[in-house]
């Protein structure tokens, strides 16, 4: 793959990335900004807590859906050399999605499309991240601690196993995760964070 060629593919990732289903669906079907409500976010929670379970189901397979289609946008100009060409193309998706070019360069928090490009890569891995994300949802009754508990099981994986292109791409995920939870880490820290109605917290009530 020439340099040409990998802009070429990075480009048509960030394109697909940033197509913003959430904002798509809540102002077609039901005439509601994504952007001014809840969270702001278009990604799957705040979608299902803003239009309810369908919607959410549905943008959420949606966003991992171009998170896959974007790491296959590496395969255009044949068998590419090594797995984490994925990777190195993927990130345009996670970036479209997370800053489109289509609603002001917002977006969501990039957790299903980099489980996307994550399915294209190892889905054994994938198999971790969403034991971790169903553990930490079911102990603390939050998505974003279950979504951040997710790239960290990665990352850790990552590094047991020595696989050394991912553990450094989901390291960086990791920290932009995280730092994209920020509003979220201090509505936890301060006890206001929404609960989902599932899970030990949401029961203890």
């Amino acid at each position: 793959m020439t340099l040409m060629h990998y802009l070429i593919s990075l480009g048509l990732a960030y394109l697909i990335g940033s197509i913003p289903f959430g904002y798509i669906i809540g102002k077609v079907f039901f005439h509601k900004n994504l952007l001014k409500l809840g969270s702001g976010g278009i990604g799957t929670t705040n979608t299902l807590r803003n239009l309810g379970l369908p919607a959410g189901i549905i943008v959420l397979c949606l966003d991992v859906l171009k998170g896959s289609a974007g790491a296959l946008m590496s395969c255009l100009w044949g068998p590419i050399p090594a797995d984490y060409w994925y990777f190195a193309v993927g990130v345009g998706a996670i970036i479209g999605h997370t800053y489109s070019v289509w609603i002001g360069f917002k977006g969501g928090k990039a957790v299903a499309t980099s489980l996307g490009v994550l399915m294209v890569y190892s889905l054994p891995m994938v198999g971790i991240a969403m034991m971790a994300f169903g553990i930490a949802v079911f102990l603390t009754s939050m998505v974003s601690v279950g979504s951040m508990a997710g790239f960290i099981s990665v990352t850790i994986a990552a590094l047991l196993y020595q696989d050394w292109a991912l553990f450094i791409v989901a390291l960086i995920l990791t920290i932009f995760v995280i730092y994209r939870h920020r509003g979220n880490l201090k509505r936890i820290k301060n006890g206001q964070e929404n609960l989902i109605p599932f899970g030990l917290v949401y029961w203890a009530k």
